[in-house]
């Protein structure tokens, strides 16, 4: 009842209540999402999310959830409040990762099976590029400009600078084995390539026309964890740089990297087989996807320490929040 009466004053001012901000987690094998209240960290619904649902992300206004479908070869388009299911978009074979331009209208997909990145235009639903890559593409990301997209090729063990103009490869870069991520920093100055069986992350300064050039390599080791457990997949990091997060996938760890040394200051021990990573969007927490418990870990990003898990669906792969 109080709620309803702090509504309707709200309303009565011209405001708008408060709404919860939301994450949504892709259950790569019970192919669902799972929603969640980041106010709560409570589940507030599981709804279906097509076959093999892996990367996920959301339109800038965040009124809509893509998903890769990646069993059924195309991206699945959701509501983000009612979760009704809406037109479908085209992506190419087997679609595992993709990113969305900050205008929100194109989207670049990582079609592991083809070896291609599919250019898809979210509004006209139509097709604008087919990108030769490397062999099984699989991470992406995108300059704070817009200007490139960078996908990293698990075989060919490069990470390939494609201009967002002309969809022409500009820049390759070799890495170690498996490469899995790439994610700037929100300036642009520096990009991060994590390599899952290399167990490294590379790292690169970017220049202003966006060559990038390799200053170092961000190792891990951990007491009592075998050395090949530590396969790096996840990257996150925050709006000053100054950390860096990496899901070191079977080690079942988070490291914590500072971001003007590339030290690794500490690890944070989460759920089974961690993947992938998101902020939520002030953020102040930091969640990532355990394939192999189920769940999530609540990780509070100012004092670096995991304080809760939230069980979700069958092999959660991906998440994404919005406010």
């Amino acid at each position: 009842m109080k709620t309803l009466l702090l509504g309707t004053a709200l309303v009565a001012l011209g405001l708008s209540p408060a709404m919860a901000g939301k994450a949504f987690v892709s259950n790569e094998r019970g192919n669902t999402i799972t929603v969640i209240d980041t106010d709560t960290w409570e589940v507030l619904t599981e709804f279906a999310g097509g076959n093999r649902p892996r990367g996920i992300t959301a339109s800038p206004d965040g009124k809509k959830l893509y998903v890769c479908a990646s069993d059924d070869d195309l991206v699945r388009v959701f509501d983000t409040e009612t979760y009704e299911e809406l037109p479908s978009l085209p992506s190419g074979p087997d679609p595992e990762l993709f990113v969305l331009e900050q205008s929100g209208k194109r989207l670049f997909i990582a079609n592991e099976d083809d070896n291609l990145v599919t250019v898809t235009d979210t509004e006209t639903r139509q097709i604008l590029a087919e990108i030769p890559v490397g062999v099984e593409p699989e991470g992406m990301g995108i300059s704070p400009d817009g200007k490139f997209v960078v996908n990293t090729s698990e075989t060919t063990n490069m990470a390939h600078f494609i201009s967002t103009e002309d969809y022409e490869i500009k820049y390759n870069v070799l890495v170690d084995q498996r490469p899995r991520y790439a994610q700037y920093t929100a300036d642009g100055t520096r990009l991060y390539v994590s390599s899952e069986i290399g167990g490294t992350v590379t790292v690169m300064d970017i220049a202003e026309d966006g060559a990038p050039t390799v200053v170092g390599k961000i190792t891990f080791e951990v007491p009592g964890v075998q050395p090949e457990w530590l396969q790096p997949v996840g990257v996150k990091v925050t709006e000053d740089g100054s950390r860096v997060f990496v899901a070191l996938g079977p080690a079942n760890r988070v490291a914590v990297v500072d971001g003007q040394s590339l030290e690794v200051l500490d690890y944070i021990l989460v759920g089974q087989r961690v993947w992938q990573l998101d902020f939520t969007p002030d953020q102040k927490y930091l969640l990532s996807t355990n394939g192999n418990s189920n769940d999530i870990t609540v990780i509070d990003v100012a004092t670096e320490k995991a304080i809760r898990s939230v069980q979700v669906g069958q092999a959660p792969w991906g998440v994404v929040t919005i406010d």
